[in-house]
């Protein structure tokens, strides 16, 4: 094992062992080092890529301390990883969003509040076929995002919204426009949301399935088409 990796892994035993807790300072770099038996480079090197994934905050000229260790927090940097991937990674995507929304949808049936149904409904009326692609891009995320939170359950939600690429969605959206597919999209939208408000979690998962194959179909023809 590496001595930067070995320096991580000692940090986050002490992190799960709850010797260090969200939002604690951590002891000044010698004394940390000379704690655990690694050298100050390690250490510094540990610290540094701890801070890349958002578990540690360096703040320079009063210390490091650890995060709040939301979800949120530390899932952020998948998105970035997703806006990176090829045509053949957003179809594998697609397969995972396609097993976890659905399973959030169904629990947001029984969920989800009042003010958040109205406001699900809210979004979809505020679009149609004629809105640009960039606020279909907006209400796309909104959407699915605010499904993802109604689940109640924090991390489901977050790990939904780490796999939402802008980028990708963007394409895609193009894509529905030139196809006459906007307004089909749209009323599948309607559809979840409406289950949703009817509390009926089994229609509200299978229409999510539905929804999210074909665009995943959609962008299988596209990908093909340009090869």
């Amino acid at each position: 094992m590496a001595v930067t990796d070995e320096a991580i892994l000692k940090i986050k035993g002490m992190i799960l062992s709850g010797e260090l807790s969200p939002g604690d300072r951590l002891p000044p770099e010698t004394e940390l080092s000379e704690r655990l038996g690694l050298s100050r480079s390690s250490m510094r090197e540990a610290v540094k890529a701890l801070e890349v994934i958002r578990v540690l905050d360096v703040r320079r000229g009063d210390g490091t301390y650890v995060t709040s260790l939301e979800p949120r927090l530390l899932l952020e940097a998948m998105t970035f990883v997703v806006d990176l991937h090829g045509d053949d990674s957003v179809l594998e995507l697609f397969a995972v969003r396609r097993i976890l929304e659905p399973a959030a949808a169904a629990l947001a049936a029984t969920h989800m509040s009042t003010a958040q149904l109205a406001g699900l409904h809210d979004q979809i009326s505020s679009v149609d076929a004629s809105t640009s692609v960039e606020d279909l891009v907006t209400h796309d995320l909104e959407f699915h995002s605010a499904v993802a939170e109604g689940s109640g359950n924090a991390y489901l939600a977050t790990l939904i919204d780490s796999l939402s690429s802008e980028t990708m969605r963007a394409r895609i959206w193009r894509g529905l426009t030139q196809d006459n597919a906007v307004t089909r999209t749209l009323d599948e939208h309607l559809a979840i949301a409406d289950a949703l408000a009817n509390g009926d979690a089994e229609l509200a998962r299978s229409l999510t399935v539905t929804h999210i194959f074909g665009v995943e179909q959609w962008l299988r023809r596209w990908s093909t088409e340009r090869a």
